[in-house]
């Protein structure tokens, strides 16, 4: 494989130094390079510098190279997005018209719809229809400039479908360019044969699905939904802690629709992130920033939900650490734009743009543990890369709901453009 030489970058953002979460001013620092240059090998990042320095270093071996000029562009490292379901069946488009009619998430999914759709369709699909369809979304993932993704499973609700949502996951981290971080997420909801029999379910889970899962290695995270109607905090920490003794690091969807400790209970847990926290309270938002407990934030979500958007500019102030997210899924969020999401985060939840690029890359990747691998520019790291078709990380943000990606590497091939 040829070196690749990206020179003469109108801004290259590398978020390079400190490999962990970034909080208070450490989200604005992005390591910015004036004129800056990437030289790619080997699947990884071997320097990095302005052109002329990489010039210096370089030159002679420059009739070996792909030499990209990236004149007047931005260059920054591959977005990382740390929160999806991506691997599901079938769609939900009547929800949304059902939506704008008046009826709300949980009325919906009370009513067999939400999350027991997809399940009901996902049930229903075969390994290679999920495959297919997963893969779509992966490619719109990449044109976007995503290179890494964490997929949920959470659409089975049951141990052969769980199952084959995260296998799906697995042959596609093998067979797509993009890394998928696989998350068993069978504490999505209580399926409807469960109805009133809830804590039977739960021993379900954590007597079979959570023990099949670690044992076939299947999925590094295991995340609950914490929420009024879904699972109590009691209920979610059993579920959390039984993931735990199983190697499975927590994560949980946290007071997403209504305040109910979910913020307090990813503190007492030790999870890696807390997701939505729309309504999370300012004692678990104090309690998160003590226990290093990663916020993800969905702004795309709560947008097309018409909620308010998560409080992203107090959590940062409280010294959170902030990441953010698509949340791509087919009910409250069907979308694969981080671009979009790095936008609403600067509109909705009054990051600036360089916090944006922060939360979608260095955080985002900490968020799902792969911050030694993507989630900066750095020497040794891998070599996932997007060109934009702007000159400035402003630009980015300002120009919002428009696909800027001019051209993305991913270990040093290029896969866009």
């Amino acid at each position: 494989m040829k070196p690749v030489w990206i020179k003469n970058a109108a801004q290259l953002v590398t978020v390079a130094g400190e490999n962990g979460p970034r909080v208070r001013e450490g989200m604005s620092d992005l390591g910015l390079i004036e004129d800056g240059s990437v030289w790619m090998e080997n699947g990884e990042v071997v320097a990095i510098g302005t052109t002329s320095e990489l010039e210096a270093l370089y030159g002679s071996r420059a009739h070996e190279a792909d030499i990209i000029d990236a004149t007047g562009r931005l260059v920054t490292p591959g977005l990382v997005d740390p929160h999806t379901h991506v691997a599901y069946g079938g769609s939900r488009e009547r929800e949304f018209e059902m939506r704008l009619e008046g009826a709300t998430y949980m009325e919906i999914m009370n009513a067999g719809g939400g999350i027991h759709a997809t399940t009901r369709m996902t049930r229903d699909a075969s390994e290679e229809e999920l495959v297919a369809q997963t893969t779509r979304r992966l490619d719109s993932f990449l044109a976007h400039g995503v290179t890494t993704v964490e997929g949920k499973s959470g659409y089975g609700l049951d141990l052969e479908t769980e199952l084959k949502q995260l296998r799906v996951m697995k042959r596609l981290n093998d067979q797509h360019p993009i890394d998928l971080v696989p998350t068993f997420m069978g504490g999505h909801a209580v399926p409807q044969e469960y109805k009133g029999r809830e804590d039977e379910y739960i021993n379900v889970l954590i007597n079979e699905m959570l023990p099949k899962v670690a044992e076939e290695k299947l999925a590094v995270f295991n995340d609950v939904f914490c929420e009024v109607g879904v699972f109590t905090p009691e209920q979610s920490e059993r579920i959390l802690n039984a993931g735990k003794e199983l190697g499975l690091i927590p994560k949980i969807h946290a007071d997403e629709i209504e305040s109910y400790g979910g913020a307090e209970l990813a503190a007492k847990v030790g999870a890696i992130s807390a997701e939505h926290l729309l309504k999370a309270s300012t004692e678990g938002v104090r309690l998160m920033a003590e226990a290093g407990v990663i916020a993800c934030l969905l702004p795309a979500t709560a947008l097309y939900l018409r909620e308010e958007a998560a409080k992203g500019r107090a959590m940062i102030d409280a010294g959170v650490a902030v990441a953010i997210s698509t949340d791509c899924n087919p009910g409250s969020s069907p979308t694969t734009s981080m671009p979009l999401v790095m936008n609403l985060a600067c509109i909705s939840m009054r990051l600036t743009p360089a916090e944006a690029l922060v939360a979608a890359t260095m955080n985002a990747a900490c968020a799902i543990g792969m911050q030694d691998k993507v989630g900066s520019l750095e020497a040794g790291k891998q070599a996932d890369v997007v060109m934009w078709n702007v000159s400035n990380y402003q630009e980015l943000q300002y120009l919002f709901g428009v696909n800027h990606v001019g051209s993305v590497w991913k270990k040093g091939v290029q896969v866009v453009g």
